[in-house]
């Protein structure tokens, strides 16, 4: 029987309990409601960009084999051969015509079929079906501004459907000049000791830390001129943006967003600045979205010194595998792409002057969540409770500053909706501008 979490989620009173973060029977109904049913990120195309190019994943805990046929189709498949359920494909990423599992050797095409059994004939009396034993696929697949998500569920809404008005912030990020952006070759890829969701509200709604977590690298002069400002006192620019469905937004104001400590960067946002403001529209001019999540484990920054997204692959209930990439822009010039790979490394990689910081306490809050008695100490998220209010021209439940917690009540919210839901008739789509 799946555990009523509705119990466990008080956004109305902005607290949550803790044990959604550390027991397995609570993790086993995520991956059952949550990651076998919501739409997941998979890749960007450019990550997969040739035919036979294949790219490794995962659902949840399932393994995916992303592919891209002789035609040029992308397809995911579950990378379980139909034989035994071993791994097919043991790469990550590369290019090929065919996969063969290990084990016995049936081999799949880039499209999933079922293209060959060793002694077909004598062993099974060419008795096989082979076109009913291909590879399985994902219920549906769909791509937007180059990013390829995929869900398990034949009655999941469509992909816009499940975005929502949150395709326009998507679009500030992956899509503000024409070609839209690159991956660079490449993944960076660490285990945490932490629940899954603690990221994901950070990178969603989390600008209080900020000026206490990465003091060292306000310091060393990361950020930008306004954000250390802020973080010494200075009044707040920006809003933070919710579609109360799981899916948020950190937004700076104005141009804030285009402000860069690196000289050859900041020269380069100057230059595309009317290119970006006529392809986004006049909606730039209130907000600026520098970092945000899609629900359930999809995040990406564009700030200042890096631009990246990250996929947040739960392992456990008390583990994380986090997959991290750097994009830029398609069209940027060459040099400012090398900056921007070369920056990824410095601040959110593994050993990036941010990333550390951020580990360390995502671990500590899961760590503290085992014990009896501070587990049944509630999580606070309780700050700028009732301030927000539905935006008509942000299409998004926001606030007027990138300072609030309305975020975090909207992912706690929306997971719980999902947990209990039976069918997607239960489950809360985001608004659209009609």
């Amino acid at each position: 029987m799946a555990t009523d979490v509705r119990e466990l989620v008080d956004s109305n009173q902005g607290v949550v309990s803790r044990r959604i973060f550390i027991e397995d029977e609570i993790y086993q109904q995520e991956l059952e409601r949550i990651f076998a049913r919501c739409w997941l990120f998979l890749c960007h195309e450019s990550q997969i960009p040739h035919p036979g190019d294949f790219f490794s994943t995962y659902m949840g805990e399932d393994p995916v084999l992303v592919t891209r046929d002789s035609n040029g189709k992308i397809g995911a498949f579950l990378n379980v051969c139909r034989h035994r359920g071993n791994r097919v494909c043991r790469a990550d990423s590369g290019n090929a015509s065919a996969f063969v599992c290990a084990y016995h050797g049936w081999t799949y095409g880039s499209d999933g079929r079922l293209i060959a059994v060793p002694s077909l004939k004598e062993a099974y009396y060419d008795e096989l079906d082979t076109s009913k034993w291909g590879l399985m696929p994902v219920a549906q697949i769909e791509s937007y501004k180059g990013l390829v998500f995929a869900t398990f569920d034949a009655s999941a809404p469509p992909l816009r459907e499940y975005l929502g008005e949150m395709t326009w912030y998507l679009d500030c990020f992956f899509d503000r000049r024409e070609g839209g952006v690159e991956v660079f070759q490449g993944m960076h890829k660490s285990v945490v000791p932490c629940n899954w969701k603690l990221p994901v509200e950070n990178f969603g709604g989390d600008n209080y830390h900020v000026p206490w977590t990465h003091l060292s690298a306000l310091r060393s002069g990361f950020i930008s001129v306004s954000r250390q400002k802020e973080a010494q006192g200075g009044a707040f620019q920006g809003r933070m943006v919710a579609s109360g469905t799981g899916h948020s937004i950190i937004c700076r104001g104005g141009d804030l967003a285009n402000e860069s400590v690196i000289p050859e960067v900041q020269a380069y946002e100057d230059e595309v600045r009317a290119e970006i403001r006529e392809r986004l529209g006049p909606r730039l001019d209130m907000v600026q979205p520098i970092v945000g999540s899609i629900f359930p484990n999809f995040s990406f920054i564009r700030a200042s010194t890096t631009q990246e997204f990250r996929v947040w692959q739960p392992r456990g209930p008390g583990k994380v595998e986090i997959w991290s990439c750097a994009f830029t822009d398609k069209s940027a010039h060459q040099h400012i792409k090398t900056i921007y790979r070369r920056t990824a490394q410095r601040t959110f990689g593994p050993a990036g002057s941010f990333e550390q910081d951020d580990m360390d306490n995502w671990e500590e809050c899961t760590h503290t969540a085992r014990g009896p008695m501070s587990r049944r100490i509630p999580v606070n998220n309780q700050m700028g409770m009732g301030r927000e209010t539905f935006n008509e021209d942000l299409m998004a439940w926001a606030n007027d500053i990138p300072v609030s917690e309305h975020t975090h009540r909207s992912f706690y919210g929306h997971w719980a909706k999902v947990m209990s839901a039976e069918t997607w008739d239960y489950i809360p789509l985001p608004p659209r501008i009609p």
